[in-house]
């Protein structure tokens, strides 16, 4: 594969950081990732990144042109400055692409992870043909992706809207972004785990995963939290919808990977709450690129930023 064809690509989690090597197609050639432990602080992160970098460089065979990263908000897309972001605590000022350019001497383009993945979604994935398109991650965090008319919509200064704090309940949990009851601190991975625990202490720290589970095999207050949690991602969703009526949105990140829990209360809750917008013309999908989605999405990035 020539160098000119292979871009390296990072994902950075609130729990992991993922690298591998792209081609201009949008092929992870190769994957590797390792725990992000944000307390370790920001270089210790860019120096483990860097390391599987040159890794998958030395698998693919190739130097990379360039490097994509995927970054949680709030991040300065075009200085790669990291913000004040709650799940990587003690990073605010760390400056991604001073780092990593430093280290390989390529272009670097860091970019939201919603916003990444809404690139890459829109391009290849299940909203491809969508000039109105909205991604949305629900995993450790909540975070969305709009982009219209082709275009990856950005705010003042470049900012990217945080549509996983928007405010669903002021009387609800307070989150690290100073609101009460925001869409995250209600509807995230966490959010549920800390519901359960808050019903029930003894419950002990039931990550989403092991709550969906529960829940299959008819457990009643893991029942109750896939209700609750069905019930704020369809009020969430139903308010992007009214806001934005787009063609699509579609549905990523770890908690939707027992999507099949949800979808029947999301629509339900869209369908009561949406009733000045023609909400049945909005279709409502499932992310189709699978678990490298925030690779292909940083990729995708980089693309968007350098070869347009």
């Amino acid at each position: 594969m020539s160098s000119s064809a292979l871009i390296g690509a990072v994902d950075i989690g609130g729990t992991k950081i993922a690298v591998g090597a792209v081609s201009e197609d949008g092929a992870v050639v190769g994957r590797s990732e390792c725990p992000t432990t944000p307390a370790a602080g920001f270089t210790a992160a860019m120096q483990r990144t860097a390391e599987m970098l040159r890794q998958a460089s030395r698998q693919a065979g190739a130097a990379f042109c360039g490097i994509g990263v995927a970054c949680p908000g709030p991040l300065d897309p075009l200085a790669g400055v990291v913000g004040d972001v709650g799940t990587l605590p003690g990073w605010r000022g760390g400056n991604i692409i001073a780092a990593l350019s430093a280290e390989f001497g390529v272009p670097v383009a860091a970019e939201n992870d919603a916003d990444s993945a809404a690139l890459a979604e829109a391009d290849s994935g299940a909203g491809k043909g969508s000039s109105r398109f909205i991604y949305v991650t629900v995993s450790t965090g909540i975070g969305a992706g709009i982009i219209l008319s082709g275009e990856l919509y950005r705010g003042v200064d470049g900012a990217h809207p945080e549509i996983g704090h928007h405010v669903l309940d002021w009387s609800g949990p307070r989150c690290y972004c100073r609101a009460r009851g925001c869409w995250e601190g209600l509807a995230s991975g966490p959010a549920m785990t800390a519901w359960v625990r808050e019903q029930n202490p003894e419950a002990g720290e039931w990550s989403a995963a092991e709550i969906c589970e529960r829940a299959r095999a008819g457990h009643e207050l893991a029942r109750r939290a896939v209700e609750r949690e069905g019930m704020y991602l369809g009020l969430g969703l139903a308010n992007l919808i009214t806001m934005f009526t787009p063609d699509t949105i579609v549905l990523g990140g770890g908690v939707m990977k027992s999507a099949d829990l949800f979808m029947d209360r999301i629509q339900e809750v869209i369908r009561e709450v949406c009733t000045q917008v023609p909400a049945e013309k909005t279709a409502i999908r499932l992310a189709s690129l699978g678990p490298d989605t925030g690779l292909a999405g940083a990729a995708r990035a980089w693309m968007h930023r350098y070869r347009r």
